[in-house]
């Protein structure tokens, strides 16, 4: 029941990696606008959530049942937000998240953010079975031994041209929002993780697209995972073909 996290920068091709790897090996993908819609649609208040043992069969009830188990134990101990919908809660950018007060002003805090968000992705993992991207799902689960942890790289430049292409934007434009989504996503992981988001030591793979186009690294990351779940219990071996 494999689970791994893709983390990158924006248009490091993460997510493309992160997506296909699920396709290819007939796992769950989850990222954080597939939480953001599940939490809206289902209308889920961090301050309501019931607990739920049932056994769920789709990703989408799986879900559904998340949502509703989340906080079922952090709830009492950090009295979270009254009546704050979750969907608004996981919307936070890494830039906004960063800049969360601390302490009990405001309704939302950093607190109160880091455990829902780690409530979140831990039941999303708990299962198994599924791509995590982003988030901080690396130091979330970096103790789950049947969890892979994988970072995919590529040089600036090639970001910034990759988003001017896509985005239509000069590439000032494009070096400003690259540096910007940089800084976001590196004050985020330092904020409530102390720890440097591009360290190797975070992860079990580190691949640069620069060099490993998306289809090459879906094959080396099942391969990899294969591998590393051979060495772990029974119960992790199980790591479908591409």
């Amino acid at each position: 029941m494999p689970v791994i996290t893709v983390s990158g920068n924006l248009l490091s091709g993460a997510r493309e990696v992160a997506r296909d790897l699920a396709q290819a090996l007939g796992l769950d993908y989850v990222d954080q606008e597939i939480l953001v819609e599940a939490a809206r649609q289902l209308g889920v208040s961090v301050a309501t959530v019931e607990r739920r043992d049932e056994r769920a069969r789709s990703f989408a009830e799986r879900l559904g049942l998340l949502m509703r188990t989340l906080m079922e134990r952090s709830a009492a101990a950090t009295d979270p937000l009254s009546g704050a919908g979750l969907d608004v809660v996981l919307a936070h950018t890494y830039g906004e998240a960063a800049g969360l007060p601390s302490g009990e002003e405001g309704e939302l805090t950093e607190e109160r953010y880091l455990v829902t968000l780690t409530s979140v992705i831990r039941g999303v993992a708990a299962r198994g079975n599924v791509v995590i991207l982003g988030r901080g799902s690396q130091v979330i689960l970096r103790d789950d031994p049947g969890a892979f942890h994988v970072l995919v790289y590529a040089p600036k430049q090639q970001r910034i041209e990759a988003l001017a292409r896509r985005d239509g934007m000069t590439p000032e434009d494009a070096k400003k929002r690259i540096k910007e989504s940089d800084q976001n996503r590196a004050a985020f992981h330092q904020r409530f993780f102390k720890v440097d988001a591009e360290s190797p030591a975070l992860y079990d793979l580190v691949l640069n697209t620069a060099h490993i186009q998306p289809p090459l690294a879906v094959e080396m990351i099942a391969m990899a995972v294969r591998g590393s779940a051979a060495r772990l219990p029974a119960e992790h071996h199980d790591v479908p073909q591409p």
